[in-house]
């Protein structure tokens, strides 16, 4: 069983655009296994120009980000002009510099087999109005999503716990281990405080047992306990996507 536990590509790009220094090592790791990215509508440069020229253009000056993770019936925070495009994506990036404020969302195009996969990745950038307020109007604080997802995590725990998922599937058991022995030392993330630190860690272990608990129906006996499942975990999946996106929000002066 493969139960995905990187960062999602916007959460690693909304974390480098807050820091400084060689555009070279934040360009790898938002990339990472990937073909080298392009980016579209980049203002003042051409489409198919290189994430490295993303990065110096919006690393230049005062700026304020944030990684948005949307799922059809929540917006997540994302203004209405980049909306369907990034609930479809799945995430984007908000960002406001003294030029203005821009969604960048990633098109995933995979190819390859599952031996050996790759994926063409092209961020699409469109103009958004002023942000920040309905961001944080939606998503709170990072001491907020810290003590949600807390709760969150015993409600995961207890999902799980009513799958018996490790009786149920043989492979089970060796994914909740990789879950919970991942760390965050192996992240390509800049260096981040502890408090985020944690809420991404907590916040992307949830997204991870999310991702397991709903593989398929498990021990559920009727379509009553299967629907009260699902509910449950989609708000646990919601309060991890909210919380991950608290925790890359920043402003760089």
């Amino acid at each position: 069983m493969d139960i995905e536990q990187d960062l999602p590509r916007s959460v690693l790009l909304a974390l480098w655009l807050q820091g400084i220094g060689d555009t070279s090592d934040a360009v790898k790791s938002v990339v990472g296994d990937d073909e080298p990215h392009t980016v579209e509508g980049l203002p003042g440069f051409a489409d198919g120009t290189d994430l490295d020229t993303l990065f110096t253009a919006w690393t230049e000056g005062p700026r304020e980000v944030c990684a948005l993770l949307p799922a059809p019936g929540d917006a997540a925070g994302v203004p209405a002009a980049a909306n369907h495009e990034a609930t479809e994506a799945g995430e984007c990036v908000a960002i406001t510099t003294p030029a203005g404020s821009w969604a960048a969302v990633p098109r995933v195009q995979a190819f390859g087999s599952h031996i050996e996969p790759g994926h063409l990745v092209t961020w699409h950038v469109v103009a958004i109005p002023e942000w920040t307020m309905l961001v944080q109007g939606t998503i709170g604080s990072v001491s907020d999503a810290e003590r949600e997802l807390r709760t969150s995590l015993m409600r995961a725990t207890e999902s799980l716990d009513q799958l018996d998922v490790a009786r149920w599937r043989d492979d089970a058991a060796d994914a909740i281990e990789r879950i919970r022995s991942a760390s965050t030392s192996s992240w390509p993330v800049p260096h981040l405080d502890g408090r985020r630190a944690r809420v991404l860690d907590l916040a992307n272990r949830l997204r991870a047992i999310v991702a397991l608990g709903t593989v398929d129906d498990g021990g559920a006996v009727n379509v009553f306990q299967v629907d009260q499942r699902s509910t449950a975990l989609r708000e646990v999946d919601r309060t991890a996507r909210h919380a991950m996106s608290a925790a890359t929000y920043g402003r760089v002066a």
